[in-house]
């Protein structure tokens, strides 16, 4: 009976942190320790958008990474003065551990003097990282 309960137990708390998870997977967010990083367009490999910059970090077998892809390239091609910049997170390792990168896929958005503003860890939704668009301009 004790197997039981202790088995009961620890699929609860496993659906409930699949749950947390799912639920904050894509949310684009502002994180204390972003505060004051900036990003040039020498250490990026690609030119910063006039408003903002949408930078994905990716890997080569991530299927999110390509839907966050198309999503993010949309955007940037619907708002005027958005760059959106791709980097492999396998090539670029040091820059990886420098902005704390744990997952792909992981959006930052820039401001226009490459200011870390908002992040997103996961595949966003596009009405959300439009949102945040707002709000770092």
């Amino acid at each position: 009976m004790t197997g039981l309960v202790v088995c009961v137990a620890v699929l609860a708390a496993a659906s409930a942190y699949g749950v947390l998870q799912r639920r904050r997977s894509g949310r684009v967010r502002v994180r204390v320790r972003d505060d004051g990083k900036r990003l040039g367009a020498d250490r990026l490999g690609g030119e910063l958008g006039e408003r903002a910059t949408l930078v994905q970090f990716s890997s080569a077998f991530c299927a999110p990474c390509r839907a966050t892809r198309r999503v993010l390239g949309e955007v940037a091609d619907l708002v005027p003065g958005v760059a959106h910049i791709e980097i492999d997170a396998e090539e670029h390792l040091e820059l990886v551990r420098e902005l704390d990168i744990l997952r792909t896929p992981t959006v930052l958005v820039l401001d226009a003097g490459g200011r870390v503003v908002r992040r997103a860890t996961g595949q966003p939704r596009k009405a959300d990282v439009i949102a945040a668009l707002g709000e770092a301009v």
